[in-house]
C-alpha cells in the first residue's frame, strides 16, 4: 500500500516568515504523498479589527458570525492559502491550494446550538458557535481527494468547509487533518503529524530535550496519571488515540522546525502507536 502523510500546521509557524519559510522548504521536500493542513494566524484578528468587526467570545470559546466567516474565508482560504502554495511551488512541489468546497472534499455539519456550562457561575446556558462546521465519518470525500494525489498533486487545505447547500463554514484545522488521515487509511498507509512549538509530548514541560518518543495506550495511561500529560495536552493525545484506532498508522507531535527529521527513526517529535 502506497504511504501518505498528513501534516498539520498553526499559526505560530504561519506569523512568523522565517519559520514559515523553512518549514514549507522541509515539507517540500518529504517524500512520497502528502497533504498540508494549516490554520489561520493573527492575519484574521488583525483585519477584523482593521474593519471594526469584533470578536465574539463566550466563557473563553470564539463565536463565528456572518462577519467572522466571511473574514477567515478570505484570509484562511485566500491569502494564506495562496501564499503557501506559491512558495510550495517555488520549492518544486505541485500544491493546489483547497478548502472544503472544492471538489465537495470535506463536507460539514453546522454545529448545533449546544448546552455548555458556564466557567464562572457553572449554569448551563445555550450557546449558538454560529457558523462553525463539525465532522463525522463521512466528511471526506476519498475517491476525488485519491485522484488528485495519484496524478502528482500535493493537497494544501485551509481550515474551510462546506455544507453541501452552498454554505461555507469554520472548521477546527486539527480535527480536519485528523479526518483527512482517518478517511485516506483505506487507500494509503497514512500517518498524521502535528507541528506545535514544542518539541514533542515533554517529560518536564520546562525541559525542551525532555521529549518522551514514543507512546502506546498504556504509557498514556501511566503519564496522566502521574501528571506529567495535563491540560492542553490532553486532548491532542486523545484524539491522536481515536486517529489511530480508526486506521491512521501512527501519529506524532513535534515541531514545526524540525520537521526535515520526520524520515530519520526515533529523532522528530513524540511517536504515537497502538
Amino acid at each position: 500500500m502506497k504511504k501518505l502523510t498528513v501534516i498539520k500546521i498553526g499559526g505560530n509557524v504561519i506569523d512568523n516568515s522565517e519559520k514559515l519559510h523553512e518549514f514549507l522548504k522541509a515539507f517540500a521536500d518529504l517524500k512520497g504523498n502528502k497533504i498540508l493542513v494549516h490554520g489561520g494566524g493573527k492575519m484574521a484578528t488583525k483585519l477584523a479589527a482593521e474593519m471594526h468587526i469584533e470578536a465574539k467570545m463566550i466563557d473563553g470559546r470564539r463565536i463565528t458570525d456572518i462577519e467572522t466567516l466571511r473574514i477567515v474565508t478570505m484570509v484562511y482560504a485566500g491569502s494564506i492559502s495562496k501564499n503557501l502554495v506559491a512558495q510550495l511551488q517555488m520549492f518544486g512541489c505541485n500544491a493546489l491550494g483547497l478548502c472544503g468546497a472544492d471538489g465537495n472534499l470535506i463536507k460539514a455539519k453546522k454545529r448545533p446550538i449546544q448546552k455548555i456550562k458556564s466557567k464562572t457561575d457553572h449554569a448551563f446556558r445555550e450557546i449558538d458557535f454560529g457558523y462553525v462546521g463539525d465532522l463525522d465519518g463521512n466528511s471526506i470525500e476519498t475517491d476525488n481527494l485519491v485522484k488528485l494525489i495519484d496524478n502528482g498533486f500535493v493537497p494544501v487545505f485551509s481550515a474551510i468547509t462546506h455544507d453541501g447547500e452552498s454554505q461555507l463554514l469554520n472548521t477546527n484545522a486539527d480535527t480536519i487533518a485528523s479526518a483527512l488521515a482517518v478517511g485516506m487509511a483505506q487507500h494509503y498507509e497514512t500517518s498524521l503529524v502535528y507541528c506545535f512549538e514544542k518539541k514533542g509530548v515533554l517529560m518536564d514541560v520546562d525541559d525542551e530535550n525532555s521529549v518522551i518518543r514514543e507512546i502506546n495506550p498504556i504509557k498514556y495511561e501511566d503519564l496522566k496519571a502521574k501528571g506529567i500529560v495535563a491540560d492542553g495536552m490532553l486532548p491532542k493525545l486523545h484524539n491522536a488515540f481515536e486517529a489511530i484506532n480508526k486506521g491512521v498508522k501512527q501519529v506524532y507531535i513535534g515541531k514545526a522546525e524540525d520537521l526535515s527529521e520526520l524520515e530519520r527513526a526515533n529523532v522528530f517529535g513524540t511517536r504515537l502507536v497502538i
